[in-house]
């Protein structure tokens, strides 16, 4: 029976908001156990790599846009 359980967590998709606690919980490094345990279940990673992509990039433009912002009211 736990094997049939394992096998339909497997299988199912992580919602939106799974996959977006789980990328901001591994870019900040305080991801629970459970919550990690789940994500390796799944059985496509591609969608934990998107979304680590498209935070990676929305950080690194919200950093640069901070900067440019600083820099302008310093000059």
């Amino acid at each position: 029976m736990n094997n049939l359980s394992e096998h339909k967590e497997k299988e199912q998709k992580p919602s939106l908001w799974q996959l977006v606690v789980s990328v901001l919980g591994a870019a900040f490094g305080v991801q629970s156990s459970k919550t990690r345990e789940r994500d390796f279940k799944q059985a496509n990673p591609k969608a934990y790599i998107i979304g680590g992509i498209i935070f990676g990039v929305v950080f690194v433009l919200t950093l640069a846009l901070i900067v440019k912002m600083v820099l302008s009211q310093v000059a």
